[in-house]
């Protein structure tokens, strides 16, 4: 029998960016009232979408004359701080936990343990940035790289992360760069900051995803010594998610401002 603590896998799936911030922030909520079991989950946006920090105040208007595939690009905001990410060729994981204590920095450095392991089980070595504060002033999240995020032996960024916590409760969600599209990012964040991860890789596609996921469940399960079961949201989950998406539908004209 095993004596593992149990933690919540939600299966993963592709949604709107609004929808998929509301679950994170719903799942967060829930956790912080003793409802809902430690979480974790992995998904893709659809369509492509900029997620913006909470915190962000200002944007280009031309992000809202964006198209990806013939449809707008979705603009969102995170229940997390952060600087603005491109969703587009990316997985993104949530980790939902009141298991970590210790300061924001041991927290991340905690929970991105499942990260490092799981992709040095594909044969990929990761370590943490070093970028100072004057970070904050580059407005593409993936144009440095702090001490929470995630960048490859030559330097490049893989994986940037963010995080809320309230009291010992933590939702920690970040975006992996696997197939971003060069074009697509150049608009969006100038060629300037095109510096797109190589992974050491054959795998493409949805087979790259899969094997992913996979490999960073089961590190996690080893890193924490947890045991995720699966289950999918309920309609009456998905019923409480989608009215809370319905009051964030879009920072604009609300939250941030759209600088020229």
């Amino acid at each position: 029998m095993s004596l593992a603590t149990p933690w919540r896998f939600i299966p993963p799936f592709q949604a709107p960016g609004r929808v998929q911030m509301a679950l994170d922030a719903w799942l967060f909520r829930q956790h912080c009232l003793g409802l809902h079991p430690p979480t974790l989950r992995f998904y893709t946006w659809a369509p492509a979408a900029i997620s913006l920090g909470f915190h962000q105040r200002q944007w280009p208007a031309e992000w809202q004359e964006i198209t990806w595939q013939e449809r707008p690009l979705a603009l969102v905001q995170r229940p997390t701080g952060g600087r603005a990410v491109l969703h587009q060729g990316d997985l993104t994981y949530a980790v939902i936990t009141s298991s970590f204590p210790g300061n924001r920095t041991q927290a991340y450095q905690a929970i991105c343990e499942f990260l490092i392991q799981g992709w040095r089980s594909l044969g990929v070595e990761l370590q943490y940035g070093e970028a100072g504060r004057g970070y904050i002033h580059n407005p593409n999240c993936f144009g440095t790289a702090t001490s929470a995020d995630l960048v490859l032996p030559n330097g490049e960024k893989l994986i940037g992360s963010a995080q809320l916590r309230r009291g010992s409760v933590i939702l920690q969600h970040g975006s992996m760069r696997l197939e971003p599209d060069a074009i697509l990012f150049t608009q969006v964040f100038g060629p300037d900051n095109l510096r797109l991860p190589k992974l050491p890789l054959s795998l493409q596609g949805a087979a790259l995803t899969q094997t992913l996921i996979e490999a960073l469940a089961t590190a996690l399960q080893r890193c924490f010594g947890v045991q995720l079961v699966p289950q999918p949201l309920s309609d009456a989950e998905w019923q409480a998610v989608m009215a809370q998406a319905e009051l964030s539908r879009s920072p604009v004209g609300s939250g941030p401002v759209a600088v020229s």
